[in-house]
C-alpha cells in the first residue's frame, strides 16, 4: 500500500470525495426542501471547487498512467524513477495546475455583470450554463473558456495516449500470451476509470455546446459528477 500507484490512488481518492461533495450534499438539501435557490457567490464558489477537483482527477489520471509506463517499460528502475519526491511533486503539480484551471474559468465568469433569466438547468453551477444566461456578447468569453479548457483536457489525454502507446508497443513484444495478460491486467482499472471519467466528460463539456439539451445535460452530468466518482473505488477494490 505504500507503492507509488496506491500513494497516487489515495490522493484520487480524495480528490474523488471533494469532488462529489461540492454538488451531492446541496443536491440533497434542495430536493428535502423543495427549494433550489443558490445565491450568486455560492455558485462561483461551487463552480470553482467542481473544475479543482474535476480537473485535478484528471491530472492524477495522468500521473497513474505515467506511473504504469515505467512499471511495464523500465520495471528494473522502477522503484529508482518513481521515488516518493517524485510522487509528491505529481500531486503538487496537478493540484497547481487545477487550481489555475479553476482561478482562469473564474475569471470569465465574474466578467458577467447582468443574466437575462437566473434559471440554471442542472443540479450544479456549469460556466458554459452562466455564460448562456448573460445579457452580453460572450464569444470572446466562450472562445477563452472553451481553449482554456481545450488546453486542461488535451494535455492529460495526451499523456495518457502517449503511455499506453508504449505500454502496448512494450506489451506486444512479450512473447508468452500469460505475460502478456499479466502485463495488461495491472492496467485495467486504471484503463476503465480513464475511460469512464474522460467519456462522461467530454460528454458534458462537448454536448452543452454543439447539441444544447437540458435533459441530456442533466443525465451527462450525473454521470460525470456522482456516478463515475462513486465507480472509481468499486473498479480498483474488484482489482484488489
Amino acid at each position: 500500500l505504500h507503492s507509488p500507484m496506491y500513494f497516487l490512488l489515495s490522493h484520487l481518492s480524495l480528490a474523488d470525495i471533494c469532488f462529489i461533495s461540492t454538488t451531492v450534499p446541496k443536491m440533497i438539501v434542495d430536493i428535502q426542501t423543495h427549494s433550489r435557490v443558490i445565491s450568486h457567490g455560492d455558485c462561483l464558489t461551487q463552480m470553482s471547487f467542481l473544475i479543482l477537483f474535476g480537473c485535478m482527477d484528471g491530472m492524477l489520471l495522468t500521473a497513474m498512467a505515467y506511473d504504469r509506463f515505467v512499471a511495464i517499460c523500465h520495471p528494473l528502475h522502477y522503484p529508482v524513477i518513481m521515488n516518493p519526491r517524485l510522487c509528491c511533486f505529481l500531486v503538487l503539480v496537478s493540484f497547481f495546475i487545477s487550481l489555475l484551471d479553476s482561478q482562469l474559468h473564474n475569471l470569465i465568469v465574474l466578467q458577467l455583470t447582468c443574466f437575462k433569466d437566473v434559471k440554471i438547468f442542472n443540479f450544479f453551477c456549469d460556466p458554459s450554463q452562466l455564460l448562456r444566461l448573460a445579457c452580453s456578447d460572450t464569444l470572446t468569453n466562450n472562445i477563452v473558456m472553451y481553449f482554456v479548457g481545450a488546453i486542461s483536457g488535451f494535455l492529460p489525454i495526451s499523456g495518457i495516449f502517449f503511455s499506453y502507446y508504449k505500454i502496448v508497443s512494450s506489451i506486444l513484444r512479450v512473447p508468452s500470451s500469460g505475460g502478456k495478460y499479466r502485463a495488461f491486467s495491472t492496467c485495467g482499472s486504471h484503463l476503465s476509470v480513464v475511460c469512464l471519467f474522460y467519456g462522461t466528460g467530454i460528454g458534458v463539456y462537448l454536448g452543452s455546446t454543439l447539441l444544447p439539451s437540458p435533459r441530456k445535460d442533466v443525465v451527462a452530468s450525473i454521470m460525470y459528477a456522482i456516478v463515475s466518482p462513486m465507480l472509481n473505488p468499486i473498479i480498483y477494490t474488484f482489482r484488489n
